[in-house]
This record gives C-alpha cells, structure tokens and sequence, in this order.
C-alpha cells in the first residue's frame, strides 16, 4: 500500500472520529455518532494490517477474532447497570496494552535511534509506559470500586498528599537516569522500577477517591487511555493512532472538568487523588424525624390530582430495570394534560449520560428530559416529584453540611417542591455513604419495594 494511500485513509478515519464524537453530543445523533466511529475505527484496523504487517498473518487474525467473540458476548450479556465498570475495565485494557507496546517497542533490537532521536524515543517510550501503567492499576481499582469488590469510602492513608509528591518525584528522577543509561539492561531495571511506581500510583490515586466522585473518576480514567494511546502513537510513528489518542484525551479531559464544576469539585483536586478530602466521618449526621410512608392508590390518586411531575431518577431505577415503567407512567399522565418532565443531574447514575441512556432506551421524549441547571429553579411550583432511585443527588446535605462528603455538590433541590415520592428498597445511605434527611421531611413519603414493581402497579392504578 502507498504512504499516500495510507495517509488518505488516516485522515478519513480521524474525520469520521470527529464525527463520531459531535454525534454523541447528544441523543438525537449518538446513534449516527457510533456509526461513524465503527466504519473510522474498520478503515484503520484494515489499512494497519494492509500496509504494517508483513507476517504472520493467522496469529493475527486468530487473535482479532477471538477478541471479536468475546466483545459480542461481553456487549450480549452486560446489563446498563454494568456498563460504568465495563468501560472502566476496558479502560484498564487500553493502559495494559500501552505498557506492552512500550515495553516491546524498547527491546526491540531493530530499533536503533542514535543522538537527540534516540533521547526523544526513550521519552515517548518512558511516558507511554508510565500513563499506561497508571491507567492499568486505576481503572482496576475503578472496577472494583463500581462492581462493589471494594467499597466507595476514599481510602486516606496518612500522608497520603507526601506519598503521592514522592512517587511523582521518583518518577521524574527515575526518567532522567533511564534517560541517561549507559547500557540497555540499567535502563530496562529503570524502566521496570518506574512501571512499578506507577502502577502503585494508579491504585492509590484512585483508592482515595470517594464514591461521590466515581463518575468523574470514569471520564479522567477514559482521558488518560487517550494520552497513554497518543503516547503508543508518537512512540509508534503512527499519525492516526496519535490523532486518536488526542482526541480521547482531550475530550476526557473536558468532560471531566465539565463534570467537577457541575458537582463544585476541582478538576486538580479530583485528579490528583482526591486531595482536600478531608478524614472525617463519611456518614454525616444521623437522620432524626419520622419517616412517612405511602401506598400505591394514595400515590395513583396524588399524581391525578397534579398539574406539574418531576420525575428524578437515580442509579436505583437502573438497577430495577424500572425506565420502561416510569416511561408508561409518564405517557399516561401526559394524556390527562399534566405536565410531565425528567430532571437528570449531571453524575445521576455511576457514568456520564448513563441515566439519558436509559430513558432513550425507554422512549422518553428527549423534550421532556432537562439537565439539572435548566429545572432546579422550578422544584417550588411542582405538585409531585418522584424520585426513583436516587439519593446522593437529592440529599439537602450537600448543602447543609459543610463536613459531609458531598459538601457543595449541587443537587436536584426536590424537597421544594409540593411533595416528594421516594421509591426506595430501605433506608440505607447513598453510594457516597452518605445518609439522607430528605426521607424524613414533612412533605417527603416513601414507597418501599422494588421501583419496577411498584412502577407497574401504579401505572395500573393510574
């Protein structure tokens, strides 16, 4: 294949990347949007086996056809409530597979780079390696935080911040003695030290970071697959793989700090492993009030007599499987002329966008679907809000408690409006661990069960 050939064909797979990714801008185009990546993403994996590899071709196909099998079953089987820790395990992937690279690429003995060349390659190898690295141990740690192996409290070590400064100082002293090496084996012992370090800083980074901020931990961990890719792609001389890398980290990078704004957090605070995160007691005050309860023909008769619903759904809907449910709800409703609308807060879920997927899945009119900021300001004109599995994102205490965990997170501010339906299996506190005051308000009433099972009861009584 010609350089030429090879050159067109990268740029039409970094445009359709492009594409992709102002389709997923919104639900309207996403679907467009994963078109686009999947012919972008087809065209490059062709032209690389086209024009780089020599032989050797069956392994290689054998290999790409297993992973085949194993993405279709793993897509097949994934429920959406497991969706947060598969991208955070694929992400693990993307940095294991920059390590590899790194390291083949290093004692690859037909490399040969002599003066400010050789320098420069070293360093690409060093930062690929090490990005890599920490993405790898992260995103493990991410998976296992999410699935529920480990639990959502921030692990605070003392001295943690220290630890942190002196593994990154290591690093950076480690990268001009590789740098420096006089022969390859003190570079590889180097290069195996630095990896090693960096692998410990992916588990205590993200170890330290709190349930409530898990969400913004999945799009930093997706930033860094792209620059440890944009590494593997300089290291590699590979112009597309470069591109693309770029274009995941940056994104990833953007909606992080998208995401830390919209949940008053700071970006450097957040990646930089929690810093600020303060030791004390993650509970929060203990919840003193009675709880109220309701019924399902009380609840029926409360939202026919309504002109203005709220529905907030949260993690918990997710779990239930209840969108589809609460979609029929809402359909009836908006027969009998009440206004109807979805109030989604930004980390509503353990993923960005995870709980627009749902109710698109669920064929909610996107019309009625708003971000946090455009309906907040309205909660004291609504007649009901029903809040289905949420509870972080609608607890007063990010607010009214300055030492609690979710301290300034802006929440949907449900418990100003007329009255709050809470669909909750129990009592039991937020991912953050954190324990809610809004069960036990005068306008709040709870309805115990499973969401789904209660949702289609009411849309019978409804």
């Amino acid at each position: 294949m010609s350089p030429s050939l090879i050159t067109v064909s990268y740029l039409g797979a970094a445009a359709l990347f492009i594409l992709a990714l102002g389709g997923l801008s919104s639900n309207e185009t996403a679907r467009r949007g994963n078109l686009f990546g999947i012919i972008g993403m087809t065209i490059a994996v062709l032209v690389t086996i086209s024009a780089f590899v020599t032989n050797h071709h069956e392994v290689l196909i054998a290999i790409m056809i297993a992973g085949g099998i194993i993405g279709f079953i793993l897509a097949r089987r994934v429920q959406m409530t497991q969706m947060p820790e598969l991208v955070a395990i694929l992400h693990s992937l993307v940095g294991l597979a920059a390590v590899l690279v790194g390291f083949a690429n290093f004692m690859d003995p037909s490399i040969q780079y002599s003066g400010a060349e050789k320098t420069i390659h070293e360093i690409e190898i060093y930062i690929g390696i090490a990005i890599g690295a920490l993405t790898f141990t992260g995103s493990v740690v991410a998976y296992g935080k999410l699935s529920g192996m480990i639990g959502g409290q921030p692990m605070l070590l003392p001295a943690r911040h220290w630890l942190n400064l002196a593994l990154f100082i290591a690093v950076v002293v480690i990268a001009v003695k590789f740098v420096g090496a006089e022969d390859h084996q003190q570079a590889t012992l180097l290069l195996l030290a630095m990896t090693v370090l960096a692998l410990l800083f992916g588990v205590h980074m993200v170890a330290a970071i709190g349930g409530a901020d898990m969400p913004v931990v999945i799009s930093m961990l997706n930033s860094y697959s792209g620059w440890a890719a944009a590494a593997t792609g300089f290291m590699l001389s590979n112009d597309l793989l470069i591109v693309t890398g770029a274009l995941v980290g940056s994104s990833g990078a953007i909606l992080s700090y998208i995401m830390c704004r919209a949940m008053n957090r700071h970006f450097i605070s957040v990646i930089a492993g929690g810093f600020g995160t303060t030791g004390g007691s993650s509970g929060g005050p203990s919840i003193e009030g009675e709880v109220q309860t309701i019924d399902i023909p009380t609840m029926a008769e409360l939202l026919n007599n309504a002109s203005d619903v709220m529905v907030v759904p949260g993690y918990g809907m997710a779990t239930a499987q209840a969108q589809h449910a609460i979609a029929e709800i809402s359909k009836a409703l908006i027969k009998k002329g009440i206004k109807v609308r979805f109030g989604i807060h930004p980390v509503a879920g353990r993923m960005p966008g995870h709980m627009n997927v749902l109710l698109a899945e669920a064929k909610v009119p996107y019309d009625i679907v708003f971000e946090m900021d455009e309906i907040n300001d309205d909660f004291p004109d609504v007649d009901v809000s029903i809040v289905v599995g949420a509870n972080d994102t609608v607890n007063p205490l990010a607010q009214e408690d300055a030492d609690s965990p979710i301290a300034g997170m802006p929440v949907l501010e449900v418990w100003k409006g007329r009255t709050t339906v809470v669909l909750k299996r129990g009592m039991a506190a937020g991912y953050a661990g954190v324990d809610n005051p809004l069960f036990v308000k005068d306008n709040t009433r709870m309805l115990f069960g499973d969401a789904k099972e209660s949702l289609d009861a009411l849309a019978q009584a409804i």
